[in-house]
């Protein structure tokens, strides 16, 4: 059994498909097939149950997948302690929320790629929850995520912090009447959510309509035109905000303080390139004491 055909298991158990598969790890779709089969041969067992609608693990799948995880993990830890130099090279997969990647990360970015231009870096971005499981999963290397996050096998830094806004729209002053007013936030996982059931319910309102969007453009257009009210960290709505099209509320001390923190696991094997850019995010913290 090779690391590579662990590789191609592994995506093809992740994607749900071996086309998909294939496309992520740029192979001919065949050779995918092949290579799943040969393992299959190899294990004499199924590995996958297979139908129109993609490919799901088997019992014997899903154990192999946690081994798979495992080996490839160590693998890539291997390899990223031999690059270990003062001038570092090599892939390093970060995530983000989108907003603190649309408005702190880009100078941070700009100064890391400066410093360190051999490194290969890569984002994406997200909402805290699945940005933590990927990282916990090994499928980015850190991550920018609001905290606190108390997950034992993550460690947190402290990146950037934020402050969170009851927005409106245009001259809108009443907070108890704009409370009444839907809530619009991001579909799954909202970060906020949790902070603005707690400020609705302390305030009185046991009862309110939710209102899921995906994308902050179009909570934004829907809280312009009076559709309901947000709570979204303010750096995310500055531009909104100075255009006219959207009114801010400070909220009470207890509710309005954002932590972004950067995340990575525990266990994991620091590259020059992820030290590298914890280091200079730890220059960032303490020169903004």
């Amino acid at each position: 059994m090779e690391t590579k055909d662990l590789k191609i298991f592994q995506t093809v158990a992740r994607e749900g498909s071996v086309t998909k598969a294939a496309e992520v790890l740029n192979y001919v779709q065949s050779n995918v097939t092949n290579r799943i089969q040969y393992l299959e041969a190899q294990l004499k067992i199924p590995l996958f149950y297979r139908s129109n609608r993609g490919m799901t693990l088997t019992p014997a799948g899903e154990n192999l997948l946690k081994y798979a995880d495992k080996i490839l993990t160590l693998m890539d830890e291997a390899v990223k302690s031999s690059q270990f130099s003062e001038h570092p090279v090599g892939p390093l997969r970060v995530g983000s929320i989108e907003t603190t990647a649309a408005i702190h990360l880009t100078p941070l970015l700009i100064d890391y790629h400066s410093r360190y231009p051999d490194v290969d870096l890569s984002l994406i971005t997200g909402e805290t929850h699945t940005l933590l499981q990927k990282v916990l999963k090994y499928e980015l290397d850190g991550a920018f995520v609001y905290g606190p996050i108390e997950e034992p096998n993550i460690e947190s830094i402290p990146a950037f912090e934020d402050e969170l806004v009851l927005i409106s729209e245009p001259e809108k002053s009443d907070v108890r009447q704009l409370l009444t007013k839907p809530m619009l936030f991001f579909d799954v996982g909202c970060t906020h959510r949790t902070k603005a059931e707690r400020f609705l319910h302390e305030n009185g309102f046991t009862s309110y309509q939710i209102m899921e969007f995906g994308t902050l453009e179009v909570i934004l257009s829907g809280v312009s035109s009076g559709l309901g009210v947000s709570l979204l960290p303010k750096s995310s709505i500055v531009k909104a905000e100075e255009s006219g099209t959207i009114a801010s509320h400070r909220l009470p001390e207890g509710y309005r303080n954002l932590e972004i923190c950067f995340v990575h696991r525990q266990d994991s094997i620091y590259s020059s390139a992820l030290l590298k850019l914890v280091q200079l995010i730890n220059l960032i913290e303490s020169s903004s004491l």
